[in-house]
């Protein structure tokens, strides 16, 4: 039983894929929240809504054309609130690998040779790989701020030189899609604010589990995946006005010149935009307040809570496990209930297939795009790690189940 008051039960039942069997008659259990949660009730009546009632292209004079005109502006402001920075900054594209890309071809005019581009070894390479082709149009120079191999934090013990006055770009993700590990981008970006550099966060596997504050970052471009929290295939990118105005983005000639839409090339995904206001709104409706921000930052403590009690019984468990080596920082760092571990004598992709045949366990093996950390912990001849990532649709009953499957898988190769 759930020892906090999270209505787990009220929640997965707004989860149609929770209630959905397999042709084995079994309901999933899905422990892949990192690679892309389920969608949410509220986000498929949106689309829906948005789709049967008439779609249009924008700026016409008929109904259809006003109402996806109103969508957007209405998607920006929720988002404007969920990330606390003005819509104006609210930008929609294909994914945020694709605006990452975009938005280093549009930085191409501010860096010069000489310049300075930091990553970290901890991130999605989709908040790496487009700041090394940045550095590689203008001649820039990349440096990385290494991992602590012991801590399984980001080593910030040299930073004041790895910041320096060359510095122009500083890309922090908030918290690792492979650990767990929530780093700490605010001191990251007030040392590189002291130098004029361009900060850049990555919020993919943050906005999922705790609120996310722009303005408090000190983010000058904050990027996030609406499908990681319960909505649908769509990337956002927020960028501070001042320096979104100077950007030089590729765009047709009639095309929008002002910002945010000149981002937006193309027609944009305008149900899956629909369907992100639906699920802002199931994330606002667990919470309380007299503003949408109060009411966002409401619910997500109630999601935080609750996954923390998750978090609490799954790492326990599988640190009692002496096959199991986790992957994850120490309990006085913050993390979110993202779990890579790896099981001795055991290839990951054998685990994962015995999970799923089983017992119907989804849970995912690699190297989740986070290669550097791969490199670092060269893991992948044995198929990388075991990552389980956890939502605020599973329970402890879940759990309970994953811990007889890996039981299981052990006594079977004992």
């Amino acid at each position: 039983m759930q020892k906090n008051k999270f209505p787990v039960e009220e929640v997965r039942a707004q989860f149609p894929a929770l209630n959905f069997k397999n042709k084995e008659q079994v309901f999933p259990i899905y422990f892949d929240g990192p690679g892309g949660t389920q969608m949410v009730q509220s986000c498929i009546d949106r689309m829906l809504e948005y789709i049967e009632t008439g779609m249009a292209n924008l700026h016409g004079t008929f109904s259809t054309s006003q109402k996806t005109d109103a969508l957007l502006e209405e998607a920006k402001e929720a988002v404007g609130d969920l990330l606390n920075c003005s819509a104006k900054e609210v930008a929609f594209g294909q994914n945020m690998t694709s605006l990452a890309f975009q938005v280093a071809n549009s930085l191409r005019t501010l860096l010069q040779e000489g310049d300075e581009i930091l990553v970290t070894q901890l991130d999605h390479r989709a908040n790496v790989d487009p700041w090394i082709y940045l550095a590689k149009e203008t001649g820039a120079t990349v440096k990385w701020i290494p991992v602590d191999k012991e801590k399984l934090v980001l080593d910030l013990s040299d930073l004041d030189s790895l910041i320096n006055k060359n510095t122009r770009v500083v890309a922090i993700g908030l918290s690792s899609n492979l650990t767990g590990t929530i780093s700490d981008a605010k001191k990251i970006f007030e040392t590189a604010k002291k130098v004029n550099a361009i900060t850049i966060a990555d919020a993919v596997h943050a906005v999922p589990h705790f609120l996310v504050d722009k303005q408090e970052l000190g983010s000058d471009i904050l990027f996030c995946s609406a499908y990681k929290f319960f909505g649908p295939h769509l990337g956002i990118a927020a960028i501070k006005e001042e320096l979104f105005e100077q950007l030089e983005i590729a765009k047709l000639k009639p095309a929008p010149s002002q910002i945010p839409y000149k981002l937006e090339t193309g027609t944009q995904n305008h149900e899956g935009i629909a369907g992100l206001c639906g699920a802002i709104s199931f994330i606002e409706n667990l919470g309380s307040g007299n503003s949408r921000r109060q009411k966002l930052s409401s619910g997500m403590q109630a999601i935080k809570s609750h996954e923390e009690e998750l978090m609490t019984e799954l790492q326990s468990f599988l640190n009692s496990i002496p096959e199991v080596t986790l992957y994850r920082a120490g309990n006085e760092v913050n993390k979110t209930p993202t779990f890579a571990f790896k099981i001795k004598g055991i290839h990951s992709r054998e685990a994962t297939k015995f999970f799923a045949e089983k017992f119907n366990l989804c849970i995912a093996d690699g190297h989740f795009y986070a290669s550097t950390m791969a490199e670092v912990f060269p893991v992948m001849e044995t198929g990388g790690w075991i990552r389980i990532g956890l939502a605020p649709y599973n329970t402890l009953g879940e759990i309970a189940i994953f811990k007889t499957a890996l039981k299981d898988l052990l006594l079977m190769k004992s």
